[in-house]
């Protein structure tokens, strides 16, 4: 049996998962007429506190759909060089919205408030128009790196003073939450849309949704149309996002404890530089440099152990759903002999 450690993604539906999914009401979404979609919409969007969520096959269209909802081409946005947005969308800033992205250079993937407010452009005809700040939380690339609730709070008010909008990639949100006690009414009520994630630590096989005010979600619902995110029956998936969320959030603390013993792990392996501080399920790790990334995944892959190149040097672990203790013992096992 494989140990696959690449992503929180490849989680597979449990067994009552898949008979929510087998026993959901279902209808034409398009049509507006899907039950199950109605409910978790209804549901994530009182979570963080916002009128109105729309249903979308991913995260990725969720964010661009936010983009491209707060923005006129032209336009350009804020967010740190590790973002989603900028490098794992495939370009879709710029190609589906017109707009260009300034990088900023944050704090493992954080940016604060002071950083904003130095790279808002002034009001002249030949500067482009700041018009929206993104963050991610976690940071992906950063190693699951989460931001502290003032810093969110002091780039809220940033934002707000300085007519700017204020999204989150939130693809992790939930990790986030368990590890730090924050709510999801403290942290929703600083945006003006968040994305939230239910296929990767919360185990459902597809979805995203987008959060926001009402008025915010018709647009983007007329957007997600145009992106081709128009789903008919897709309540057979909405209730696996709806069984995710009643029953797969506060075990969210287990992925990260393995996570953490993992780094502890690693840092005492012969083969191992370093490694980002571990804050949540995302372990980045970077390997003495006569070993490439590469080559580790091909060795540890002949051992059943699956894991991803992150850099030349750098392997990413992401612990899930379907990573157990006995996995976890055997994984430190294959590590230990691997070279």
């Amino acid at each position: 049996m494989n140990i696959d450690l690449r992503s929180d993604t490849v989680t597979k539906p449990t067994a009552p998962m898949m008979q929510a999914m087998i026993n959901a009401e279902v209808g034409d979404n398009v049509f507006a007429e899907d039950p199950t979609v109605d409910e978790l919409e209804k549901k994530i969007a009182k979570m963080f506190g916002h009128e109105a969520a729309l249903f979308c096959p991913s995260g990725t269209m969720t964010n661009q759909i936010a983009i491209k909802a707060h923005t006129q081409p032209g336009d350009e946005l804020l967010c740190d060089t590790n973002a989603h947005i900028y490098n794992y969308e495939g370009g879709g800033i710029s190609q589906n919205s017109g707009v260009q992205a300034k990088l900023l250079s944050g704090d493992r993937g954080r940016i604060n408030a002071t950083q904003v407010l130095d790279n808002i452009n002034a009001n002249y005809d030949w500067l482009t128009k700041t018009s929206l700040v993104c963050v991610e939380n976690t940071v992906n690339r950063s190693g699951g790196s989460i931001y502290d609730i003032d810093e969110l709070i002091s780039l809220s008010k940033v934002c707000n003073q300085n007519n700017l909008k204020f999204h989150m990639d939130g693809a992790r949100i939930f990790n986030a939450l368990v590890e730090t006690g924050t709510t999801s009414t403290e942290i929703g009520k600083l945006f003006d849309s968040i994305s939230v994630c239910f296929s990767k630590g919360l185990g459902a096989p597809v979805g995203s949704a987008l959060l926001g005010p009402i008025d915010f979600i018709n647009k983007s619902r007329r957007i997600r149309k145009v992106f081709g995110g128009g789903m008919r029956q897709s309540g057979i998936l909405a209730a696996a996002a709806i069984y995710a969320l009643d029953n797969n959030i506060n075990r969210l603390k287990e992925d990260h404890q393995r996570a953490k013993h993992l780094e502890n792990m690693l840092l005492k392996l012969p083969y191992v530089k370093s490694c980002m501080v571990v804050e949540s399920n995302i372990i980045i790790f970077t390997l003495n440099d006569d070993i490439l990334g590469e080559d580790f995944v091909k060795n540890a892959k002949d051992k059943k152990l699956i894991s991803s190149a992150f850099a030349k040097h750098n392997i990413r672990f992401v612990t899930h759903l379907d990573f157990t203790d006995d996995m976890l013992i055997e994984t430190e096992k294959i590590l230990k002999n691997l070279y």
